[in-house]
């Protein structure tokens, strides 16, 4: 599949959740989706188009908390990165630990250095902070003027 078709047909099959798609080199292509949409398009990389769950990665900005949920077609080379912004007052999502046992203890790590909640994770128990930092205290999380 060439690479612009892909994007051109992620913007077909979902319309509803996807903002803008673009591609960062060759095999790396990045798909700015709404939150709502996350479960929807991440099942559809998973189930329908056979991708693999790498990891996910977030960071705070002054635009809010940013996920980057990197999947993989191992048999092309090719990296699809979802990219969703989680409003600064209230920093949730859709857990993806129901489809993707694989993001579990990512999901409880950011929640714990950058406060995100991920709503219907199966196992919320600490993972990285306890005894480490006080509770409410988010060690990721930037003062912005």
């Amino acid at each position: 599949m060439k690479k612009q078709t892909f994007l051109e047909n992620m913007r077909e099959q979902l319309p509803q959740g996807v903002i803008q798609t673009g591609q960062i080199r060759d095999n790396r292509f990045v798909i700015d989706i709404e939150p709502a949409a996350l479960l929807t398009i991440a099942g559809y990389l998973y189930h329908t188009l056979k991708y693999r769950f790498i990891i996910a990665s977030a960071f705070h900005t002054k635009k809010g908390f940013e996920i980057m949920y990197h999947f993989s077609d191992d048999a092309a080379g090719n990296i699809i990165n979802l990219h969703v912004i989680l409003p600064q007052d209230q920093p949730e999502i859709e857990s993806l630990t129901h489809m993707l046992s694989g993001a579990n203890w990512i999901e409880r790590e950011m929640r714990e250095i950058l406060g995100i909640t991920f709503r219907n994770h199966p196992e919320p128990e600490k993972l990285i902070s306890d005894g480490n930092w006080a509770e409410g205290v988010y060690p990721y999380r930037k003062n912005f003027k």
